[in-house]
């Protein structure tokens, strides 16, 4: 992400030996991570430290394993230098998404890439027992990480204090105050990171999906839930009390339908997964011989999948309901360009399946809602990282943290 990660120190003038050292190692690590492979002699070019420094960090990394040497590079004249590395599968990281109706996880080596999935059923699950689910999750994919585990990165729906990893509010699951990130480091014995969900999923968008090239990047979770993430100048922005981003529980309809939240005309109520599939069960039921009516016949209920094989066959109706949901989440929309005027936005979510219809509808409604200047500088796309966006983004969360590592593919 371009800048020494917040867990490396920043030096004063009167930093200690052992800050010196820290910093030293981070800067050190990093350009193993973002050069390799590299020898030892670039790398203290490229960090301005001594070469006897910088030899005696990565004997230290490639005796700890993470990092190894990987041959020897060309030779300017001398004897051909040796070439090191970080080793990608040195640590892993257990990333979890505690999700709508499923917490699901992964184990992710330091290249991203992921190595184990496990999924378990919430079934309407919560308080206690959802958090028993949760142990029950790492503790699976503990079991089946190789080599020797980092830290638990957690992605969550609700409001998350950062700093510690308490979930001050979750309606879905019914936690208040749930200290989740001691709760974890004290069972498993490893750093743990939480965050909210969706800016989890912002942080993955902007990692590995080519989001870096901009400073700056919103990306929507549209599912059962909706919500925002924000990176801004490279970093995360949680909000001065956790919530920046929570624009699912903002009134947008008058005297609207009741939310979970206990308000009403929430944009949960009118642009979510759950209003959509409410919206389409109505239209099934008033008109048995339509599309929708058809699909409901067959005997399940109504999914999002039914909603885009609307789409697909031209059903008129369908497309009545998915654009008005585009359109209101469009509203939202209009409102962050002018308050925060960042022209890199992309919609991620199970809604984005619903594609270009929907997403057309999101664009039209905010370029007519905002400042034309404005609106018209915004790139609205649905995200590339069309699975496993809240697992990816919760680990380079804790690989940022713990080794100033930002993994990009």
């Amino acid at each position: 992400m371009g800048k020494v990660a917040r867990g490396v120190m920043a030096l004063s003038t009167k930093a200690t030996h052992r800050q010196t050292r820290i910093h030293n190692q981070g800067l050190v690590l990093r350009t193993l991570y973002d050069r390799g492979p590299v020898s030892r002699a670039e790398v203290a070019r490229l960090t301005g430290l001594t070469r006897t420094t910088v030899s005696q960090l990565v004997g230290e990394f490639v005796s700890d394993g993470l990092a190894r040497e990987v041959g020897r590079g060309p030779s300017t004249g001398g004897k051909a230098p040796i070439l090191v590395q970080v080793d990608a599968d040195a640590r892993h990281v257990i990333g979890l998404d505690l999700g709508e109706r499923a917490f699901s996880g992964a184990v992710v080596n330091l290249h991203g890439e992921i190595r184990r999935t496990a999924s378990l059923p919430v079934g309407g699950r919560n308080g206690e027992a959802a958090l028993q689910v949760v142990y029950r999750l790492v503790e699976q994919l503990a079991g089946e990480a190789p080599g020797l585990l980092l830290g638990i990165g957690v992605g969550t729906p609700g409001i998350v204090d950062a700093s510690d990893g308490t979930i001050r509010w979750a309606v879905n699951l019914d936690w208040q105050d749930l200290p989740l990130g001691r709760l974890l480091r004290e069972r498993f014995g490893v750093p743990t990171y939480v965050a909210n969900d969706s800016r989890a999923a912002a942080l993955a968008e902007y990692l590995f999906a080519g989001g870096g090239g901009a400073a700056n990047l919103i990306a929507i979770k549209v599912g059962h839930g909706i919500g925002a993430g924000f990176v801004l100048g490279g970093e995360l922005f949680h909000g001065d009390g956790f919530g920046a981003g929570e624009i699912g529980h903002t009134a947008v309809v008058d005297d609207g339908e009741p939310c979970r939240c206990g308000r009403f005309g929430c944009l949960e109520t009118v642009a979510s997964s759950r209003a959509i599939l409410a919206r389409a069960s109505d239209a099934a039921a008033a008109a048995p011989d339509s599309f929708l009516g058809r699909r409901a016949a067959a005997g399940h209920a109504l999914d999002l999948d039914d909603v885009r094989a609307g789409l697909d066959a031209g059903d008129e109706a369908t497309r009545r309901i998915v654009v008005a949901a585009g359109r209101f989440l469009g509203t939202a929309v209009a409102g962050l360009i002018g308050a925060l005027n960042i022209e890199k936005i992309v919609l991620i979510g199970s809604v984005a399946a619903l594609g270009q219809p929907w997403l057309e509808a999101v664009r039209d409604e905010a370029r007519r809602r905002s400042l034309g200047m404005l609106g018209g500088g915004t790139r609205i796309d649905i995200g590339q990282i069309s699975t496993d966006e809240v697992v990816l983004g919760a680990s380079a969360l804790l690989m940022v943290r713990e080794l100033g590592l930002a993994p990009v593919r």
